[in-house]
């Protein structure tokens, strides 16, 4: 037997598709090869059509929020990873001027489902365990501050918030990101854990793990800004904390 014959050689993507759009359309047809269905299966199976499909696995277009948990669904997978991955391609792609690869809100089949993000507490939890150190992301003269370091977790182990504003927006002064994605422990999450306080979200203790209280304060957050509620921080949740 000849292994390989059933899997389809897919287009290049184009040139000017952003890299973070990329990786979205790259992870959905390592799933579509892997659940080893066509791409007929795939409409009878998500209720998306063929051609759309063809569309987004070609970098064409933005799947919709709820095509992606429909393949995953179907694979077989957790749709959390995927779900990040496709905000972070949601902005690349907001941004993108051409607009025959943008998404096509005929599509949007209704409210978005709340994800259950037990596998980012189970990777916070993890990482605990191993006594993981993160990196910490804040980059010399974006604020004036200086580098944090390094991050290790100490249990029972608190940073005190002093949020200011500087040229509009909101810094706890751990971090400067406005896109990075929140899992396992650091200084992102200290940052993300102050703003939600000072914005009146309690997140619990400020200890930078991403635990159930922060991920319900961000909920909370999401809701009352109009998005979708899924406890995940993204590009478009820090773009609400800074405001």
């Amino acid at each position: 037997m000849v292994w390989g014959w059933n899997v389809p050689r897919w287009k290049e993507l184009p040139d000017s598709l952003d890299e973070r759009a990329q990786k979205l359309v790259v992870q959905l047809r390592r799933l579509k090869d892997h659940s080893g269905m066509s791409l007929s299966s795939l409409q009878s199976k998500t209720g998306y059509s063929r051609s759309s499909w063809e569309r987004y696995l070609n970098g064409r277009a933005l799947p919709p929020r709820q095509a992606v948990e429909e393949l995953a669904r179907v694979g077989g997978v957790d749709p959390t990873r995927l779900l990040v991955l496709h905000e972070v391609a949601e902005e690349a792609w907001r941004r993108e001027p051409d607009t025959s690869r943008r998404s096509d809100p005929s599509e949007s089949r209704g409210a978005r489902r709340t994800v259950v993000i037990g596998v980012l507490v189970a990777v916070v939890l993890g990482g605990l365990a191993a006594g993981l150190l993160v990196l910490a992301p804040w980059e010399n003269g974006d604020s004036g501050t200086p580098s944090r370091g390094v991050f290790t977790y100490k249990a029972g182990k608190t940073y005190p918030c002093e949020v200011k504003q500087k040229a509009g927006r909101l810094y706890a002064g751990y971090s400067t990101t406005s896109t990075a994605l929140l899992g396992g422990p650091g200084w992102d999450v200290v940052e993300a854990q102050c703003l939600l306080r000072h914005l009146g979200f309690d997140p619990g203790v400020v200890d930078g793990v991403y635990g159930p209280n922060t991920t319900q304060a961000v909920k909370h957050l999401q809701d009352k800004a109009g998005l979708p509620p899924d406890g995940l921080v993204g590009p478009r949740t820090w773009q609400v904390l800074r405001k």
